[in-house]
C-alpha cells in the first residue's frame, strides 16, 4: 500500500517484478520509498517493503527505482535515455562478478521519461573508499576494458546509443571557448598562483599535440563518470552505477576521473601513482600494451578537470571552497614531477 507523500508505484507491476526478483508467487506487497538523490530531471528512490507469497511466507525486499526525464547534455543529446537503452541491450552479459552494474529488474519508457527498477547496491563508496579500494577499482576496470578490447564481442556492435570517442575533446573545447574561465586565468584578477595558471595555459597551447598523442591510444568502452560516488566495493568486487555518460573513449579516460574527480585531495598523488599502474596491469592481462610509452593520463586530468576547477574556484562563495579547488590544482601540478 502506498503511504502519503511517497512515489506512486503500480501494484500490478510491483507484484510481477517481485515475483521474478524473489523467485516466488507474490500475491501482495507493501512498500515505502526514500529519496536517494534527484532533482528536476531525475528521481531516484530506495523502495523497501515486505512481499507476501501464496504460501503465506513474508519476504523482505529492496530495490532502487530511478525515473529520468528528458533533458539535453551538451554534445550528447541522447544521454538522458542511455541507461534505459543499455539496460535493455545485451551489454549486461559482458560483465563478470568482479565488476558489473546493478541488476535491472524492470524498465519502462514513454516519450519523455523512463524508469528502471534496479538492484540496491550496498558496500563502501564515496570518501570511505580506501587507497587500496581505488587501486582495486582501477585494476578491475583495466581487466574489463582489456577483455572487451581483445575479444571485441558482437554485442558491442549492437549498441546504438553511446557517447562518441571525441566527447572528452569536445567538452574541453567547449569549456575553453568560455571567456569566464579562459580569460580569467590570463588576467591580473585571477587569484590562482602563476605556476598553476601556466600549467593550464600550457595545455591550451599544446592541445593539438596532446590530442594527437591521445588518439594513438586504444579506443575502449568507457564509463565516463568513474568517480567515488559511483563506485561501490564489497567483498573485493566492484559495482558501478550511473551509466548515462558511457561510450567510446580512450584508454585511461576513466582513470583520470578516478584520480581527480572530487577525490580526497591529500591522497591524490598516491591515487595517481598506484591507480595508473594497477589499471595497466589489469589491461595487460588481455592486451600487450608494452609499446605505450606515454599514457597521457596526466594531460587527460587537466583536459577533463582543469577548467572545471577554475570555474569552481572563481565562483566559490567561501575561502575554504576556493582553497580546496586551488589545492586540487596544486596536487595535479605536483603529479607532473
Amino acid at each position: 500500500m502506498k503511504k502519503s507523500g511517497e512515489m506512486q508505484i503500480k501494484h500490478e507491476i510491483l507484484i510481477n517484478v517481485l515475483g521474478d526478483m524473489l523467485s516466488a508467487r507474490v500475491i501482495h506487497a507493501d512498500y515505502k520509498t526514500t529519496q536517494l538523490h534527484g532533482g528536476t530531471l531525475g528521481d531516484v528512490r530506495l523502495v523497501i517493503g515486505v512481499a507476501e507469497a501464496d504460501d503465506g511466507k513474508k519476504i523482505p525486499y529492496q530495490f532502487v527505482l530511478k525515473k529520468q526525464k528528458k533533458w539535453e547534455r551538451y554534445g550528447d543529446t541522447d544521454s538522458w535515455r542511455r541507461e534505459y537503452d543499455l539496460y535493455t541491450s545485451d551489454l549486461g552479459k559482458l560483465f563478470g562478478d568482479s565488476l558489473r552494474w546493478p541488476t535491472c529488474y524492470y524498465s519502462e519508457m514513454d516519450e519523455d521519461e523512463f524508469q528502471i527498477w534496479i538492484e540496491y547496491i550496498e558496500g563502501t563508496t564515496g570518501l570511505d573508499l580506501t587507497v587500496d579500494m581505488y587501486e582495486l577499482a582501477a585494476r578491475e576496470l583495466g581487466r574489463y576494458q582489456g577483455r572487451l578490447y581483445s575479444e571485441q564481442p558482437t554485442v558491442l556492435k549492437t549498441l546504438t546509443n553511446l557517447s562518441n570517442v571525441d566527447f572528452m575533446k569536445d567538452d574541453y573545447l567547449h569549456y575553453r571557448s568560455w571567456n569566464e574561465v579562459y580569460d580569467y586565468i590570463r588576467s591580473d584578477d585571477c587569484g590562482l598562483p602563476k605556476h598553476l595558471r601556466d600549467m593550464l595555459i600550457d595545455i591550451d597551447e599544446n592541445s593539438d599535440k596532446i590530442f594527437n598523442k591521445i588518439a594513438k591510444l586504444p579506443i575502449v568502452l568507457c564509463h565516463r563518470d568513474f568517480w567515488l560516488a559511483n563506485i561501490f566495493v564489497k567483498d573485493d568486487n566492484i559495482r558501478l552505477i550511473d551509466w548515462d555518460t558511457s561510450g567510446w573513449g580512450y584508454m585511461g579516460e576513466d582513470i583520470a576521473s578516478l584520480i581527480a574527480d572530487e577525490s580526497e585531495v591529500d591522497h591524490m598523488i598516491e591515487y595517481y601513482n598506484r591507480c595508473i599502474q594497477a589499471y595497466y596491469i589489469g589491461f595487460s592481462e588481455y592486451v600487450d600494451v608494452s609499446h605505450i610509452s606515454d599514457n597521457c593520463i596526466y594531460e587527460m586530468i587537466l583536459i577533463k578537470f582543469g577548467y572545471r576547477l577554475v570555474e569552481n574556484y572563481k565562483f566559490s562563495e567561501t575561502q575554504d571552497e576556493r582553497k580546496l579547488f586551488m589545492d586540487t590544482l596544486q596536487k595535479i601540478y605536483v603529479m607532473k614531477a
